[in-house]
């Protein structure tokens, strides 16, 4: 299943719908999306794996990001993910 990334979430949060796939492919995505974000960016990652409750704060503090927190939904949780202001 290919990601799809999509603007419609909250204000101008860019949406990136990673549902089914498995460590560690939604973090290698969210990397790649926080990478185009413009600074001060919002990023809502809507994932399955349990993995990415850990690796994506890790990541988002490897980067330089701020890690926003989590919320489940149904079926799945909602991880948000700003964009620092970095190279």
């Amino acid at each position: 299943m290919p990601a799809t990334v999509s603007s419609p979430a909250p204000a101008s949060a860019l949406r990136l719908d990673l549902r089914g796939l498995k460590c560690p492919l939604p973090v290698l995505h969210a990397r790649k999306a926080l990478d185009r974000a413009a600074p001060g960016a919002l990023l809502r990652i809507e994932c399955t794996d349990p993995m990415a409750a850990i690796d994506l704060p890790n990541l988002a503090r490897e980067t330089g990001d701020l890690y926003e927190g989590r919320t489940e939904e149904a079926g799945f949780a909602v991880h948000r993910i700003r964009r620092g202001d970095r190279p």
